[in-house]
């Protein structure tokens, strides 16, 4: 009895998108441990550079404006100077950014680093996106958004335990070497890589005018609320992620290290939900109602705690829960992006989408900053619950707006 193989042109293909997928995780899970160096350290950095917390959340407000201001622009970026090339200069930056705050540990360094690693940051969405749409086959490409995804959520959840562990082995300096040794590491499989992750652009005739029309068509409605949506995102839950940990210290009579257990059972569970949220969203079509439900359940959790100060125990069973509810709506945050893509403007609509995160990003940090400078750090979880509902209303419209049949 002979079995019939698939092709060898089949094979190929496969193991050059799993090799695509593992060097894009790769950068997108340095490129999360490189947006938490700071919030991780956040406890020891006002001492370490003698400022405030509100100085410390201006770093990341400088952080996020760079990223906001390039991160639209660096989908042209990559399409003119090539993908990979581009992601490549985003690691090494990124890492170099890091290593020189480790060796000249000053407040105005500070500030210069943070500048540099959100350019970077400015590289990866365009450039991890348009890899993937481009280079995945279209009937496997929810699972290698919801793999990726999960590279950078696990980036986050290591973050604090990685950063903190070697902090208190070898002080502040260590841990910030390590953030930007990985950036270079990842930066060599990513470069070296001899294989075309993209595919050619189509050729456009002469006198073709729809060449152009898909780029006259990015910023749509569909975009612009997307972008909203992630900007509520990053307004509530890098709320939780940045500043729960000194709030649980100031204000729940927990220490560090609890308040640091607890984070990181959020972010791990964060990064389970987007895993458990890629079979969900393969499952349904109605997006939007199971994100509005998952985010609604992490609002009454973010509220809860805001109004009562549990034991640790139950603190960290309930950040566990909100971070895997959270999780949950990624993919499907992903795959509404790519459906309002034109086709081969993928990187580009997924920076301009990007943006939100770091408009969230200008505000957030300095916002959550002066409650813990005001001694008001229960009112971290209050704030958080606020931005995830209406996160829930808009995600609402949205999917009302979607379904309606439009009349006639």
């Amino acid at each position: 009895m002979t079995t019939l193989s698939p092709p060898a042109g089949t094979i190929s293909a496969i193991g050059a998108e799993r090799r695509l997928l593992a060097q894009i995780s790769l950068a997108h899970w340095v490129s999360h441990v490189h947006i938490m160096v700071v919030p991780a350290l956040l406890p020891l950095l006002p001492g370490h550079f003698g400022r405030s917390f509100l100085e410390i959340g201006a770093a990341l407000t400088v952080f996020n404006l760079v990223s906001l201001v390039v991160q639209g622009p660096m989908g042209l970026v990559c399409d003119r100077f090539g993908h990979r090339r581009v992601l490549t200069a985003g690691l090494v930056l990124g890492g170099s950014s890091f290593l020189m705050l480790a060796v000249m540990p000053s407040y105005p360094m500070l500030i210069v680093a943070m500048a540099a690693a959100g350019l970077a940051n400015g590289v990866y969405h365009p450039a991890d996106y348009a890899l993937l749409a481009r280079g995945v086959d279209g009937t496997r490409m929810g699972r290698a958004f919801s793999l990726h995804t999960f590279a950078g959520y696990l980036g986050t959840a290591m973050a604090p335990v990685l950063l903190l562990g070697t902090a208190a082995l070898a002080g502040v300096p260590a841990a910030f070497t390590l953030a930007g040794l990985a950036g270079l590491l990842a930066a060599l499989p990513v470069g070296l890589s001899r294989e075309p992750a993209v595919s050619p652009a189509p050729s456009k005739a002469a006198g073709d005018t729809k060449a152009s029309a898909p780029r006259r068509r990015l910023i749509t409605g569909a975009v612009v609320s997307l972008m909203a949506m992630f900007m509520l995102l990053s307004l509530s839950t890098g709320g939780i992620s940045s500043f729960s940990a000194s709030a649980l210290v100031m204000g729940y009579g927990i220490d560090l290290a609890g308040a640091n257990t607890a984070l990181t059972l959020f972010l791990f569970m964060s990064a389970m939900g987007v895993l458990a949220g890629g079979f969900v969203a393969d499952r349904t079509t109605r997006h939007g109602l199971v994100a509005a439900g998952a985010y609604l359940c992490t609002a009454v959790i973010a509220a809860t705690l805001a109004v009562t100060q549990p034991p640790l125990l139950t603190v960290t069973a309930m950040l566990g829960l909100a971070g895997f509810l959270s999780g949950i709506i990624t993919p499907s945050r992903d795959m509404l992006v790519r459906a309002a893509a034109p086709k081969g403007s993928e990187g580009v609509v997924f920076g301009i989408v990007s943006t939100g995160f770091n408009l969230g990003g200008l505000v957030g940090p300095l916002l959550y900053a002066a409650l813990l400078d005001r001694s008001l750090p229960t009112a971290i979880f209050a704030v958080a619950a606020g931005f995830m509902l209406c996160t829930v209303v808009l995600t609402l419209i949205q999917d009302r707006r979607k379904n309606t049949p439009s009349p006639g």
